[in-house]
């Protein structure tokens, strides 16, 4: 397959070949991951294969797991950059859906799954061409291009929000279904250990701040503006979690400020669910997975979504978790660290507001969305095949 490339091939023959196509980012990649997992264990005989893009985060992730994959030369679209910066979108979409063809010709897959990103449009384009079973999961309040466009023809569509069925092509509506997002389901948590591997004050409620394993720089910039003003210290203490690229002048503004006790900076949270087992709220962006985490564990939030983010989805996101009383809205533009010490102890000093917003949370959550999914990905497929 000159246009793409490999790694350790699926064998139509082994069995039945689901092909997994999406990604760009991790927010479309790890659904993908998580659901082809949950179906291998329900169908042992099933053969998972991953279709993505050269330039998408599958392109390192894949590889380094071992996973049989092909990667396309598709791209996105850049928005606002014009014609020029665009040119070589249609030439590679032309090459990646060829080799999506080549690929179904050679696997025969009896079933594909769409988890959004540029990358899943080649293997939408080719499974409805050839008749193939076609499932999408939407992680986004708003539905992403992709699954507008392949709704219609899908046998089934699962959306993580329920906001997002409106905003499908009406003749989608019927076959669409509220599952939740593929995550890892809450589980016990020491939160002795985990608080004193954290080095936190087991006497104080935990506030969770974090922005992605990159960290993202508004919140932090919020949080050092929070200890520049030298506030007085709170009866809650803050678990920074500042990302990778971030923590050297987080540390560094940390000691300036004499290092406060109740600020507990770390470059990167290895241990995600010791940190949200223990937290009595969060703040954070609003991308889809980890506000599904958020509902999963019952953790009231202060989202602050990223403006930059493609169709303004996390916006989305975030409006509709907070009209549905399961976080609080604060959009970047009014982020300060005034505003942010403010929406944290309006939480904090709160216990009758957290329990429902907690209440709230759970009530949307779908820990077990991944199961659910391919349960019903089980339902399309054919039954296994007997031994010879």
């Amino acid at each position: 397959m000159a246009e793409s490339s490999t790694t350790a091939r699926t064998d139509p023959g082994e069995g039945r070949v689901v092909i997994f196509a999406g990604g760009g980012t991790g927010g479309h990649l790890y659904p993908a991951l998580a659901i082809a997992a949950a179906l291998e264990a329900r169908r042992p005989d099933v053969r998972v294969h991953f279709l993505g893009a050269r330039r998408g985060i599958e392109a390192h992730v894949l590889p380094h797991r071992g996973l049989p994959h092909t990667l396309l030369p598709i791209r996105g679209v850049h928005r606002g950059r014009g014609v020029i910066a665009n040119l070589g979108v249609l030439p590679a979409v032309a090459r990646s859906f060829l080799g999506a063809l080549e690929l179904f010709a050679d696997l025969r897959p009896a079933l594909v799954v769409l988890t959004g990103g540029y990358a899943a449009a080649p293997a939408g384009m080719v499974a409805r061409l050839t008749g193939t079973p076609l499932v999408l999961q939407e992680q986004n309040a708003h539905p992403g291009v992709v699954t507008r466009r392949f709704s219609t023809h899908a046998d089934e569509v699962h959306v993580a929000f329920p906001e997002a069925i409106d905003l499908l092509p009406e003749g989608a509506r019927g076959h669409t279904f509220v599952s939740g997002n593929p995550i890892a389901p809450p589980v016990p948590v020491d939160r002795d250990a985990a608080l004193a591997g954290l080095g936190l004050d087991p006497g104080r409620p935990v506030v969770l701040v974090v922005g992605g394993s990159q960290g993202s720089e508004a919140l932090n910039r919020a949080v050092i503006e929070m200890l520049d003003a030298g506030m007085p210290t709170p009866e809650w203490q803050l678990l920074w979690g500042t990302g990778t690229r971030h923590a050297e002048a987080a540390i560094a503004a940390w000691d300036a400020a004499g290092r406060p006790a109740w600020v507990h900076p770390i470059g990167f949270l290895h241990d995600m669910p010791a940190a949200l087992g223990i937290a009595a709220m969060a703040v954070s962006r609003a991308g889809a997975m980890a506000t599904s985490e958020f509902l999963a564990w019952g953790l009231p939030a202060v989202l602050v979504p990223l403006p930059t983010a493609a169709a303004d989805h996390q916006t989305k996101n975030a409006t509709a978790l907070a009209e549905a009383g399961c976080a609080e809205l604060l959009p970047e533009s009014e982020l300060s660290g005034r505003t942010l010490r403010g929406a944290i102890d309006r939480m904090m000093s709160d216990p009758d507001r957290r329990a429902a917003v907690r209440t709230a949370a759970l009530g949307r959550a779908r820990p077990e969305a991944a199961d659910r999914v391919a349960a019903a990905l089980e339902r399309l497929l054919p039954p296994p095949r007997r031994a010879a």
